[in-house]
């Protein structure tokens, strides 16, 4: 991630502010993506195909780029927000060129270990420990392993997140806001959500021995919202491992057991099987499983390529080449 301070009269000689700065970082990736069934674009479809059966590979790539800005009082109180730049055609269902100009932002005040996050936060939920316990080839190939099912808030990297209006309420915006506090080995998140769905979620997690563990809830207003989760992490030897369970409310229980070895120093593969009951309200082939190689090129560049058999049944792959900057 590159830094520009912007160490100029403009932003330092105002009262009351001892730093300000802006960071700028991201990543770019393109390659090929297959899917065994085809939607109307050539991608993999969320609940199976068009019904046309046809396999497709397809080019697919993603350009983000984020910016940070902070500006720190002379209490050390540090203020900033972050929002990201995204163009891609690698989601599941997008069109030839997806994504927006620049997303809603997250603002923020952080001190010692107490941050406080308004607008398209991060969300307790999502942000827990265990909910991203690999990152499957060079897309995620649908992101299976993450056993929460999207049923809370999320930072959306192209879109409004929280922060988003109800639609067809006439609402123009709904309250977001989320508490996070560390000390040590242990760390609280609290998010809240007042609009579309209306949520509260927590979860605390501790890390003892090399071994995170972490405990979430959530009440919400939907019925197929997830509602509580649990997970823990860790080294077995020379492999990583991560077990994650969310009960999903309507949308029942999904367990993800994950985990990463790495072949040398330059290479790694990881791996997950997941079961669940249901998968967004549709009915399972039973369990979602895959594989994964990724491959130091230095520089902060990665060949990367994955497979993946998909809980509607079908199987999709990818291979390409990420460069972070």
């Amino acid at each position: 991630m590159k830094k520009v301070l912007f160490a100029t009269t403009a932003l330092v000689a105002t009262a009351g502010v001892a730093a300000a700065d802006v960071t700028f970082g991201g990543y770019g990736r393109f390659g090929v993506l297959y899917s065994s069934a085809a939607g109307p674009d050539g991608l993999a479809q969320t609940f199976g195909d068009d019904g046309t059966g046809d396999s497709s590979t397809d080019l697919t790539y993603r350009f983000r780029l984020q910016l940070d800005a902070t500006a720190e009082s002379d209490a050390g109180v540090v203020f900033g927000a972050r929002v990201r730049i995204e163009q891609e055609n690698d989601e599941v269902g997008d069109a030839a060129n997806s994504g927006t100009g620049i997303n809603a932002p997250r603002f923020f005040a952080r001190s010692g270990g107490l941050e406080v996050g308004v607008g398209n936060i991060y969300g307790a939920i999502e942000a827990m420990p265990g909910m991203y316990p690999i990152d499957l080839g060079l897309t995620g190939l649908e992101y299976q392993y993450s056993p929460f099912q999207y049923g809370a808030d999320f930072y959306d990297s192209d879109g409004a997140g929280a922060s988003a209006g109800s639609a067809g309420t006439g609402a123009p915006f709904q309250n977001a806001v989320e508490v996070m506090y560390s000390f040590g080995d242990l760390s609280v998140h609290v998010s809240a959500s007042e609009g579309a769905r209306d949520r509260v979620a927590a979860h605390v997690a501790y890390t003892w021995s090399g071994w995170t563990f972490a405990l979430g809830g959530q009440d919400s207003n939907s019925a197929t919202d997830t509602e509580w989760l649990a997970s823990a992490g860790g080294s077995l030897g020379a492999v990583d491992v991560s077990l994650a369970y969310a009960d999903n409310g309507a949308n029942g229980d999904q367990w993800t057991l994950a985990g990463r070895y790495d072949v040398s120093d330059a290479t790694n593969i990881e791996f997950y099987v997941s079961d669940a009951e249901t998968y967004f309200g549709n009915p399972t082939s039973n369990n979602s499983y895959g594989v994964d190689f990724n491959h130091d090129l230095g520089g902060g560049t990665s060949l990367r390529g994955g497979v993946a058999k998909l809980f509607q049944g079908h199987t999709v792959a990818d291979m390409g080449v990420r460069f972070n900057f």
